[in-house]
């Protein structure tokens, strides 16, 4: 993942992953058939290591925690390079692309858990409540300012991220 992040997909060569590992290149291909497979693996496992799904006793506090550990990890320098990476590559490779729609469904099945965990405990979710919009808005936050060169919201900013989630997701 490193190597990925430090010099991009198409400057990463398998040598250089077996090279870091300490292996030959043919332990490398035995496990991953393309060195996109590898970058694809890489790209998933980084995200979902970075992001925990949060179960604090309310979704409130679920968002609150997803949200602070989204945004401490999209202002580090690995998540920015890792956000990036992901947007490029998923527009110059299919596979690629699948992977990250991987990571993002894995994010709404765990907030799809989250929804469900709330209702469980008699929490007042909207039936409207959509586990893909809540992910895919905070996603596109993300992607937006990766693109744009914008700073992304800082994790100082997660509370007031998550009452603007909290307004669309919860009963009056």
């Amino acid at each position: 993942m490193q190597l990925l992040l430090e010099r991009g997909f198409d400057g990463m060569t398998v040598d250089d992953v077996a090279e870091a590992a300490g292996v030959g290149k043919a332990t490398i291909y035995r496990r991953w058939a393309s060195k996109e497979q590898l970058a694809n693996d890489a790209m998933s496992d980084l995200f979902d290591l970075e992001i925990p799904d949060a179960d604090t006793g309310s979704i409130a506090g679920d968002l609150r925690q997803v949200y602070r550990v989204a945004l401490a990890f999209a202002n580090s320098e690995r998540g920015r390079a890792m956000i990036r990476l992901a947007v490029s590559e998923a527009n110059r490779d299919e596979r690629s692309a699948a992977a990250y729609r991987g990571v993002l469904e894995r994010r709404i099945e765990l907030t799809a858990q989250a929804l469900e965990r709330a209702r469980a405990r008699g929490e007042r979710i909207r039936s409207s409540a959509d586990p893909v919009l809540m992910v895919e808005w905070m996603a596109g936050v993300f992607v937006i300012r990766a693109l744009t060169g914008q700073p992304m919201p800082p994790p100082e900013e997660a509370d007031r991220l998550a009452d603007v989630t909290l307004r669309t997701i919860m009963e009056p």
